[in-house]
This record gives structure tokens, sequence and C-alpha cells, in this order.
């Protein structure tokens, strides 16, 4: 795999192995800023969130495909500095062996034979029980929720139904729809500006407090928004790390209307009732 991102046109837009440094984010862009996050799901929720999103059926995995999909968000994990957990290695490690005994020509000496098992036939399993206590796990937090105004909708993924403090109702997005629009933004952002050499003046804490004053002025953020006027890969990627620091102080939420829709992000209403 060369680490491209997908929908690379003409070669305009960096792979990654252009925009990750060695050793992960670092440097005094982020102060050696390093992510963990509660909201991480693990491996088998991004799998669920890629069959999903891309309508495909859990007993006919296109594997190559989702294993390709599935490296590019561990590789976006790490450009990110983020804590990625061994067991989404081991996955992926999975996925390729699996994609490997697919590749494997068929044996003319075993016609007639017991036929061979489907290699993706484990895994298959795995996701089904796991979806299966999700889904059991997903009803029990609706229910706690309804106690609470906020609401689960069913069957998708237990993205819950959030009302802003506009009065608009929207469904949370999660980590995953994240990486995923992240990958958007850098897939519309041009070499140059990947590789302009700018003296390194951005850090976390600068960028959250820019987010706050764009929520104090505006109810809603496109996500995207936040990139459009990045110098270099240094702002964007710590333009990211703060959505995801504020995230994890409960200070924001991103929210799309509609499923796997562009991401917005809001003030927690939480918070917003308190201060009220």
């Amino acid at each position: 795999m060369n680490g491209e991102i997908p929908g690379t046109p003409n070669g305009d837009v960096p792979s990654l192995g252009d925009i990750m440094p060695k050793g992960g984010v670092g440097g005094s862009c982020s102060e050696g800023y390093r992510v963990k996050l509660e909201i991480f799901e693990g491996p088998l929720d991004l799998l669920l969130y890629l069959i999903r999103r891309d309508e495909i059926d859990i007993y006919d995995i296109p594997i190559a495909n989702v294993t390709k999909q599935y490296i590019e968000y561990i590789e976006l994990m790490q450009l990110l500095d983020l804590e990625v957990a061994g067991e989404f290695l081991v996955m992926a490690a999975t996925l390729m062996h699996i994609k490997s005994k697919m590749m494997l020509p068929e044996d003319p000496e075993a016609e007639g034979e017991e036929e061979e098992v489907d290699p993706r036939e484990d895994l298959v399993r795995k996701l089904l029980e796991y979806k299966k206590f999700k889904d059991a796990a997903e009803k029990l937090q609706e229910m706690h929720e309804r106690h609470k105004g906020t609401f689960l909708r069913e069957g998708d993924g237990g993205k819950g139904l959030v009302m802003s403090h506009d009065g608009e109702n929207c469904f949370e997005a999660s980590l995953f729809d994240l990486i995923n629009a992240f990958r958007k933004v850098l897939r519309g952002i041009s070499k140059e500006t990947f590789h302009k050499v700018i003296k390194n003046e951005y850090t976390v804490g600068d960028k959250i407090h820019e987010i706050y004053h764009l929520l104090a002025e505006n109810a809603r953020v496109i996500f995207s928004s936040l990139f459009q006027k990045a110098s270099g890969k240094d702002e964007i990627i710590v333009t990211f790390l703060a959505v995801l620091e504020l995230i994890k102080m409960r200070e924001i939420l991103t929210v799309q209307r509609e499923f796997f829709s562009e991401i917005e992000i809001i003030r927690n209403p939480d918070l917003v009732r308190e201060t009220v």
C-alpha cells in the first residue's frame, strides 16, 4: 500500500506519506501533544462503521477494499498522534492475512473434496456477535437517555439524537465520522499548501481559543470551514487536535443533520443551559 488518500486525482493531493512526519506529529506545532480519548471506539466498531457507511453486505465483505480503507484510518490516527491501541494493529494484520488467503488461486486437485472454508467466515461471525451485544448495549443506553430527554435512533449505530440550544435536532458524529471528514479535508488541500515552509506558530491551545471565538459568534460552525485558511500541514493537524480536545472536555458536540452527512460543530447544549 502506498499510503495515498483515496480519490487522489493525478497526484494533485498529498499522500499520507507526504504529510506524515516521522514519529507522529511531535514538533513544536503541537508541543508533543498526544490525544487519548474516552470516545475512542475499537477495531470492530471501525469495521462496522465502514460496512454501514458503504452499505456493504456483512456476509460478503469486499475484503481488499475494506482492508485498504481500514489501514488508511489507522495511518490517519497515527498521523494525528492518537494513541492507537494494539488491538487495531492486530485487526489490520488479520485483515491482510484474510486478503492474502483470498488471493491464493484455487487448488485444482481439491476438486471433489470438501468445500474450502471462506477465510472471512470467522471475521463475519465476530462482527455479528459484536453487533448483537452492541445493539443490546444501545437499547439499554436508549432507555437511560430517554430519562434525560435525549433519544437514540434504533438501528443506526447508536448515534445520539441531540437537541441543540437553537432548538434543532441532529445526530452526534462518531470519532470515525470525524476521521472520515478529516480525510475529505486532506483530499481538498493542494500539495503546495502542505509543503509550505512556515515557522511553527500554532498550538492546540491557540486553536481551542479560535474555535471558542467562532462559536461565540455562530451557533454552528461547519467542520471543513476550520481548515479553509490553513497555511500548512501543521496548522491543519493542530486544528483537528483542538477539535478532539474540545470534545474530550465536553465543551462542544460534533453533529450531523443526517447520518454520514457534513459535520457541524456546536457548543454542548448542557453547558449552554448551565450558563443561562
